[in-house]
């Protein structure tokens, strides 16, 4: 190979890694958690160990680890031994099988605060609630190193200790796509982020979307279970393994809401939070979100030949330059009082003048008729 094939090559190695950037750091699981924020580690004690403290057994075994950041995860029951929650005082044994979520080390990446302003639905000392609008990527990544949420919460957060280091992850325990709008939750010190985590990661966070989707699905309600991985096709997608055979587990139940014929609006639950998985879901059962230029939805699916209908598609995907979807509800265990909470947002405006559109064009259809 010569060297200018060498060179080639070279950059079409690293094209690839800018696009599997691309689509994990700007294009996220909506309320995706320890699967993309988090370290998961398993490991099962030799035979011949020595009893020894948990932190000191993990903090030999584990490169680029501190005591700390173990004790941490030990404190807010992230580590189990056999399957209960250990603390780090517990004494290792052979065969133990020990299992740990840590949140990744910061990234080498400058985050420069910024001054933009934030829909801020609630706030207190341990937590932020933010409502995102579309547009805006969650934290920097290829291509989208400003103008992001990190960026803005760590301008307006920037007495807390947690906002002070420049990590591109401070605070995050899920995000949602950049061109999907919704709520989140961040949170504001080392024990929120860890308990918070610990609920993602369990599955114990409650997440409602509302989502426009073509066509008319048969069901009033019902659940998608497939596995979710990227596409072997199109490193860009990601795409669902029916067979089991690869990708994650990811279950979406969804609730019919309004019915307009071509189109439904829908509202989807996540029992998992799989990237993009209520857009690859839906497409996978052939009702791709409306607007969604990357898994189809971008076209004209379902409905009429005539050029006026053409034309009302056109001015729907003009009022509405993106995927059909909206993060409406978060619910979950509050990290300090332990008191169960819930926020709402209500649907933003793009997405509701299209809504509006659908009302008054099936309402036309039926008087036609």
């Amino acid at each position: 190979m010569t060297m200018l094939e060498e060179m080639k090559a070279e950059a079409a190695l690293q094209e690839d890694l800018l696009q599997e950037d691309a689509i994990m750091d700007d294009e996220l699981a909506e309320g995706d958690s320890a699967d993309e924020l988090f370290e998961h580690f398993a490991i099962t004690v030799d035979k011949g160990q020595k009893m020894l403290r948990l932190d000191k057994y993990l903090v030999d075994r584990m490169e680029h680890c501190s005591r700390n950041r173990i004790q941490m995860a030990a404190d807010n029951g992230n580590i189990l031994v056999n399957g209960v929650v250990a603390k780090s005082s517990y004494k290792v044994k052979p065969l133990d099988r020990i299992t740990l979520v840590m949140p990744y080390p910061k990234r080498e990446l400058e985050i420069i605060p910024e001054d933009i302003p934030l829909d801020i639905l609630y706030e207190d000392e341990d937590m932020i609630i933010v409502n995102k609008a579309a547009g805006m990527c969650v934290h920097p990544g290829c291509g989208n190193y400003t103008g992001t949420l990190v960026n803005a919460l760590t301008y307006h957060l920037k007495d807390l200790p947690l906002f002070q280091e420049g990590d591109m992850r401070a605070g995050l325990v899920h995000r949602i796509d950049k061109d999907t709008s919704g709520i989140l939750v961040v949170a504001k010190n080392e024990r929120s982020h860890a308990r918070l985590a610990k609920q993602f990661f369990d599955h114990t966070i409650h997440r409602r979307y509302v989502a426009l989707v073509w066509g008319n699905i048969e069901e009033d309600e019902g659940t998608i279970t497939g596995n979710i991985g990227r596409s072997p096709k199109d490193r860009l997608q990601m795409y669902v393994f029916a067979d089991g055979s690869d990708g994650k587990h990811a279950v979406t139940h969804y609730k019919v809401l309004k019915r307009f014929g071509y189109v439904t609006l829908v509202e989807c639950r996540l029992e998992t939070g799989r990237t993009h998985q209520i857009r690859v879901h839906m497409s996978w059962q052939g009702h791709p979100l409306f607007n969604d230029s990357r898994y189809g939805g971008d076209r004209i699916l379902k409905g009429t030949t005539f050029s006026k209908y053409k034309q009302f598609i056109e001015n729907c995907f003009s009022l509405l330059p993106r995927q059909a979807l909206h993060a409406r509800s978060l619910g979950f265990v509050h990290p300090t009082t332990g008191e169960d909470v819930y926020f709402e947002s209500a649907l933003p405006a793009d997405l509701q003048a299209v809504i509006d559109k659908w009302e008054v064009y099936t309402a036309s259809r039926n008087l036609e008729e």
